[in-house]
């Protein structure tokens, strides 16, 4: 804190208080990852859509680029977020690719991180009290 008790942000924290999680994209293979390989980039940004009827997980997220299905949040990180989408707050989070590989396993060549989304981008989350 400043000497005027004043919380002091700086961009290191702030960008650590927006985290909320990081994963690779599963069933990579199982979509259509491999058509646009070439064209995605650490820091493409990413659309999450939630899947509520999904017959195999009541909290699935796919994870979209450009209409593009790339695949899922992985199951065991998919529930908040799922939460959160089925309840509408469809603009909550930023997603980027964050990791790129591929001289990995396709299901462990693209790796994505999750941000809460600032919504008043001049006030840092510990100015708001």
């Amino acid at each position: 804190m400043a000497k005027d008790s004043t919380p002091v942000a700086d961009a290191e924290t702030e960008a650590m208080d927006r985290h909320f999680d990081d994963f690779h994209i599963a069933g990579f293979t199982y979509h259509d990852g491999v058509d646009v390989f070439d064209e995605l980039k650490i820091g493409t940004a990413l659309t999450l859509v939630a899947e509520p009827d999904n017959r195999y997980d009541n909290f699935a997220v796919a994870l979209y680029y450009r209409g593009h299905k790339l695949g899922y949040i992985p199951r065991g990180k998919n529930k908040f977020i799922g939460k959160f989408l089925n309840f509408g707050h469809t603009e909550l989070f930023d997603v980027k690719i964050n990791r790129i590989s591929p001289e990995e396993h396709p299901e462990r060549q693209v790796s994505v991180v999750v941000k809460i989304r600032n919504i008043n981008p001049k006030q840092s989350p510990q100015e708001k009290t």
